[in-house]
């Protein structure tokens, strides 16, 4: 679940996303739309208009999200007549991670197949920096992320081949001085724990 909120941009409008849908249609009641597939009526979202009404969100762009944020969209979601209650997943979206096993993509020359442990679970990774390697600490957005430049990191599937999550590098974190030749951020492996928030 991403919700975004820019009050300049777009108005007193609480956009929250959970999932991409491909028929899009909605469904107004009051102050809030929910937007779903109208094939298999899953839910994409919920747009919360007049929302500073009901939570209080000074964001600009991505709103980090915590439990009372989450009991606000639920109430105002419920006065608004819709009975479907959101959860958030808290955990951090950016971690450090650890190239356990890198391999050739099977239908690309540029692309390779890793094998990252992000402290929780093992993800499968295309990544494409030439500098890429076994045995690194790199930078791991996870799907759900959004990256500075706004981009929400979901699984994909790069030429036939599953890939969860992104290995960043320095300029796609936005960091200062970053490199602007291609090539991923790789950590000091003795300053970094595999798992541990990424904060930049």
């Amino acid at each position: 679940m991403n919700v975004f909120y820019n009050r300049e941009g777009i108005g007193d409008t609480l956009i929250i996303t959970l999932k991409e849908i491909e028929n899009k249609t909605f469904d107004r009641k009051g102050d809030a739309a929910r937007i779903y597939d109208e094939k298999t009526n899953e839910t994409g979202g919920f747009n919360l208009f007049n929302a500073s009404n009901y939570v209080e969100v000074s964001a600009n762009g991505q709103v980090e999200l915590n439990e009372e944020i989450v009991e606000k969209i639920n109430d105002a979601l419920s006065k608004n007549g819709f009975e479907e209650k959101l959860a958030a997943d808290f955990s951090p979206k950016f971690v450090v991670g650890y190239v356990k096993e890198k391999e050739k993509h099977p239908n690309a020359d540029k692309l390779s197949v890793c094998t990252v442990d992000v402290g929780t679970e093992e993800l499968q990774i295309v990544c494409g920096a030439p500098n890429v390697d076994a045995g690194q600490k790199v930078v791991v957005a996870k799907v759900g992320a959004v990256m500075p430049s706004g981009m929400l990191i979901k699984d994909a599937e790069l030429r036939g081949v599953p890939s969860s999550g992104m290995i960043c590098s320095a300029k796609e974190l936005n960091l200062p001085d970053a490199p602007q030749e291609k090539g991923i951020l790789v950590l000091e492996a003795e300053k970094y724990e595999v798992g541990q928030e990424f904060k930049f």
